[in-house]
């Protein structure tokens, strides 16, 4: 069997088999008392036209984790670039269970044209901190292997400021290998809570997420993977008025990974939007077991 097949959930869609999981098949759940190094740098770009009640990107640093970048009100036609670096950590707990943790920093650049002209802007700041749980229900044996994971934000901020717990994920993955291929799917939905900043409620849309994919070893070192992924976000909410309508939309996923030894792996993915203009973003990511 070969050693090292890898799994694509977004460059980890969830989009990683589940929420900030390592991408071999065998490796899944680290080991107990195994400490693991996770770093990403995720980048995004879009170009939208008549932006309203400043509708949020969202920038994909994970197969199941997310930043929400939040656009300025008013906007008739945006260009923005935004660079996101993950860095997370990762504990096995039992040979089943492996509790992780992760923060996120952003630097984005905003260019925008209207009524008013021409306007640009740049902005380098912390975006959010998450601490999870993944658990393996059933390894792969005459039925798919099933994982189940949970996470919730310790802190997060944007344009209305920063709030802490308001928000959890929760979501399972079911995959099957047959040497060389990798069949696996992912499920995720995220909860967001209303909060208050400057005398107003905000409630962020909650969010519903599949992922199919494939994956092929092309041989013990390299991997090809594909995917889609289908998502549902409900509007954002001020003061309990809708700011816009149910959102969907359909992504193509496109990886490879190398597993440069026992130890280190190394991935790099792409990711088009298929269905609207939200453009495409990259993400290269490093795993490290200490």
């Amino acid at each position: 069997m070969i050693k090292k097949i890898f799994l694509l959930f977004f460059l980890d869609l969830p989009l990683q088999a589940c929420a900030e999981l390592p991408l071999t098949v065998e490796d899944l759940i680290g080991e107990r008392g195994k400490i693991r190094l996770d770093y990403s740098v995720s980048y995004a770009n879009s170009e939208r036209s008549s932006i309203r009640m400043g509708e949020p990107l969202i920038v994909q640093t994970g197969a199941t984790s997310f930043v929400r970048i939040p656009t300025r009100v008013g906007e008739v036609n945006a260009n923005d670039d935004l660079l996101v670096s993950t860095l997370g950590m990762r504990y096995g707990l039992t040979s089943r269970t492996e509790i992780y943790g992760r923060g996120s920093y952003l630097y984005g650049m905003y260019r925008s044209s209207g009524a008013f002209g021409p306007t640009s802007s740049i902005e380098s700041r912390f975006v959010d901190s998450w601490i999870g749980a993944n658990y393996r229900f059933k390894f792969d044996d005459d039925t798919p292997a099933v994982i189940g994971f949970t996470e919730f934000s310790i802190r997060e901020r944007d344009a209305a400021g920063g709030r802490s717990f308001k928000s959890n994920m929760v979501g399972i993955t079911a995959y099957k290998s047959i040497d060389p291929i990798v069949f696996s799917v992912t499920s995720a939905y995220r909860v967001n809570r209303g909060y208050v900043a400057d005398t107003k409620t905000f409630k962020p849309g909650n969010l519903v997420m599949l992922t199919p994919s494939i994956s092929f070893a092309a041989n013990s070192f390299v991997t090809l993977s594909a995917g889609v992924q289908w998502s549902s976000r409900r509007a954002d909410r001020i003061n309990q008025v809708d700011q816009g309508a149910l959102k969907t939309s359909t992504d193509l996923i496109l990886g490879i990974n190398y597993s440069v030894n026992q130890k280190n792996s190394v991935g790099l993915s792409m990711r088009t939007n298929s269905s609207g203009r939200n453009g495409a973003g990259l993400r290269l990511n490093w795993l490290s077991s200490l």
